[in-house]
């Protein structure tokens, strides 16, 4: 499998166009599901085409030291994230002196609680906090890598990530208790 993708890569930096759809046929479901958690899905069709075609662009500048799903899907979300940011999306830098220190790897949820409606809860918190909880929790990307993507620092990241899982967490304990009432 792995030797079938290196062939494929190889033959889509000479520009095989053949070679090139297979390559699409293979990773535009996943590429697209991506896609869809930061943007509506007409925008995430045309983010992931576009980010398609700046693959196959640059793919030269693909280096096999990680997958190509790997590369391509970063691709994709900076596409993602370039028409979050043409739509006035700003990830200002906010002050941090005031928050607390919280640790980030408990996000710990009611069992209840399905990951779906988790999803859903996501959606609800305001667009800067969600597009960071979604590269943390869904994407696993750290926060030099985060800080890197939307170019804002890393401390701003962490605050938005925060936020981002304070209100999260209200939000699932809100409907906890509606449910058990």
């Amino acid at each position: 499998m792995q030797k079938l993708e290196t062939k494929l890569i190889k033959l889509c930096k000479k520009g095989n166009q053949v070679a090139q759809m297979r390559v699409y046929d293979k990773y535009s479901q996943a590429m697209f599901t991506i896609a869809c958690r930061y943007l509506s899905e007409e925008d995430a069709k045309d983010a992931m085409q576009d980010g398609f075609l700046k693959a196959f662009r640059h793919i030269e500048s693909y280096k096999p030291e990680s997958t190509f799903g790997a590369w391509l899907k970063r691709i994709i979300i900076n596409q993602c994230l370039d028409v979050l940011k043409k739509n006035k999306l700003e990830f200002e830098a906010v002050e941090v002196s005031e928050l607390q220190i919280s640790y980030e790897d408990d996000w710990q949820f009611d069992i209840s609680i399905t990951k779906q409606e988790i999803l859903f809860a996501i959606e609800q918190i305001i667009e800067k906090h969600r597009v960071v909880v979604k590269l943390y929790l869904l994407e696993g990307y750290d926060h030099e890598e985060i800080s890197d993507i939307l170019e804002i620092p890393v401390k701003t990241s962490r605050t938005h990530l925060r936020r981002g899982k304070l209100k999260l967490q209200d939000l699932l304990k809100q409907k906890y208790n509606e449910a058990r009432y």
